[in-house]
């Protein structure tokens, strides 16, 4: 030692050397065998500071009291006979491919595009398509918690909570994608982790969102302008997305509960009112346009009804949402019903095939001041979440009927899939409808005359071939298996996951692809897409399915329209009782 204060720079050295060492050993991230009580990263704005220009005079509180003793959802596995050791093993082999498939995903898009938005599973790069928020890796925290990734979801935690919501190179970020995406994926990564920084950042994005609802009359717009936002300046639509403007019931319901701040559970009430108060107003009582007119409320001059692409969620959320609130609020089983009324009435329709499949769909209604309401029995990819949706609500609302709509719903969207030689289903089709929910004769003369001879019989036209990942048809697989314990929606589900891993996958990942209809030994073109639905809810429910029952509990969870599990009030004793 002596030596060294001898030779002054050996001791420099020496001293900048544990300078460095100590600088290293405060500010990098160690590795922990547990994520808890990171340091979350603040945005360079703090939209909570926004003063309102429209301000809510008295906020609407979150329902008060214990919740209600709802039904059970799930099937009651433990009283069937246990699976054998060889089912067992098949069981965990499909997990185990399935999850192989995420992550070779994960690692390309870690690899490729970390912290874009998608990675594009082709060209090997990464794209922004939803402000920049790294949509994907947000999408996908609770996937890679539930499939036990610990390290890989802690990587992707500590990136998330990162995130600048005020850093984007957009001018205005789509409302609803960005509360199922990245607030849901935020909030329910924090229900089953628990780590505090996640709720911090998803608080911090919710407050930004909520600006959307500082409208004169508290209805959001279909795009967050943010500089408007920041004035006061935003305007609602009059002709958005009934869905986008209208479905962010569950993200801010929970998000109110975790944070006790009424005013998020306000914003998205006023909007649940406006739909009660408008059912039964339309071409069609009992449903809402497809199109809202959310700057007056005056919905009765549309025509068009679906459960299809820009009205779904729309629907799904009433009886999640009354879960999600402990049954306490009446108004969403009334909504419910009222608009699964019209919907068993004017909507749904069994479809004439050769076999007499006992199958149904929800087409499409347009509503003519002659002739009435007139069904197009179009399908829609999209429009396979009907089966999960019919499931919850015949279940919650004791509405047997509904069960039984659902097991057929689900079943038709597994026919689809195994309809066409990629063995996977078009995005948009026509049927031909049969007069009644009850079995119809095939009319081989009328397939002749009007049905093009490229599709298989029962197909009246694919009006849109491609298949972009989607996962609504496996999602209803999912609900039925979890609510009846019937293994063969599971054999579905293997089947539809075969197909779709076999025409989608690339050197990377997982591409959408252009058309599915094509004849055995004709290769589809792959789109170079690969949306982070593919990872956060295709990938999740095809895992959750083959995975034992109590992996993400139904009656312990509500599962967003991005598959973003949320814990439900009964879940947590105690904690919803408010004095």
């Amino acid at each position: 030692m002596a030596g060294l204060f001898r030779r002054p720079t050996r001791l420099l050295t020496v001293v900048a050397a544990i300078a460095v060492l100590y600088i290293l050993i405060i500010f990098i991230p160690k590795p922990r065998e547990e994520l808890y009580g990171f340091q979350y990263f603040r945005s360079s704005f703090d939209w909570s500071t926004v003063p309102e220009r429209n301000p809510v005079a008295k906020l609407t509180q979150l329902p008060r009291g214990s919740p209600k003793r709802l039904p059970k959802f799930q099937h009651d596995f433990a009283s069937d006979k246990a699976p054998s050791r060889e089912r067992l093993d098949v069981l965990e082999s499909r997990r185990s491919e399935i999850r192989l498939a995420f992550v070779k995903s994960w690692n390309s898009y870690k690899k490729y595009a970390w912290m874009y938005d998608e990675l594009t599973p082709v060209s090997g790069e990464g794209k922004d398509t939803f402000g920049g928020w790294a949509a994907t890796l947000v999408d996908t925290l609770d996937t890679l918690w539930i499939m036990e990734l610990g390290d890989e979801f802690r990587h992707a935690a500590a990136a998330a909570v990162t995130l600048d919501w005020s850093k984007t190179k957009d001018t205005s970020c789509n409302f609803f994608e960005t509360t199922i995406r990245h607030l849901g994926g935020l909030l329910s990564a924090y229900d089953l982790s628990k780590e505090a920084a996640l709720l911090e950042k998803a608080i911090e994005l919710g407050d930004m969102l909520y600006t959307a609802y500082d409208t004169d009359n508290r209805m959001p717009p279909f795009y967050l302008d943010f500089d408007l936002a920041k004035e006061g300046l935003l305007v609602p639509g009059t002709h958005d997305p009934s869905a986008a403007v209208t479905s962010s019931g569950l993200e801010f319901t929970r998000l109110a509960q975790l944070t006790g701040q009424d005013k998020y559970y306000d914003a998205i009430d006023r909007v649940a009112q406006a739909l009660e108060q408008t059912q039964n107003s339309t071409k069609l009582p009992g449903m809402w346009p497809t199109f809202l007119n959310m700057r007056n409320l005056d919905f009765s001059g549309q025509r068009s009804f679906t459960l299809g692409g820009l009205a779904d969620s729309l629907y799904e959320y009433l009886p999640k949402m009354y879960a999600m609130v402990g049954g306490l609020e009446p108004m969403y089983e009334k909504m419910y019903r009222d608009a699964m009324d019209a919907v068993t009435k004017h909507l749904l329709f069994r479809p004439m095939t050769p076999d007499q499949d006992d199958i149904l769909f929800t087409g499409t209604v347009y509503v003519s001041s002659q002739d009435g309401p007139e069904l197009e029995a179009e399908g829609q990819h999209l429009g396979c979440f009907v089966g999960g949706m019919f499931a919850l609500g015949g279940k919650i609302f004791n509405i047997p009927e509904h069960v039984k709509y659902a097991e057929k719903i689900a079943r038709g969207c597994a026919w689809a899939y195994k309809a066409f030689p990629s063995g996977i289903m078009p995005e948009t089709f026509t049927l031909y409808p049969c007069p009644s929910l009850e079995p119809c004769p095939w009319d081989e003369d009328q397939w002749t005359a009007t049905g093009d001879k490229r599709f298989p019989k029962g197909f009246k036209n694919v009006m849109d071939p491609k298949y972009i990942l989607r996962p609504e048809a496996i999602e209803s697989i999912f609900f039925m298996y979890r609510m009846t314990g019937n293994v063969e929606y599971q054999e579905m589900a293997w089947t539809m996951f075969q197909s779709i891993r076999k025409a989608t996958e690339t050197k990377l990942a997982f591409s959408a692809i252009s058309d599915v209809t094509l004849p055995k030994g004709q290769k589809t073109v792959k789109k170079d897409s690969m949306e982070s639905f593919w990872t956060s809810e295709t990938l999740k429910y095809l895992y959750l399915i083959f995975s034992p029952p109590d992996l993400i509990d139904l009656d312990k969870y509500v599962l967003n329209t991005e598959a973003h599990p949320f814990l439900r009030p009964n879940a947590q004793p105690g904690y919803f009782t408010y004095t």
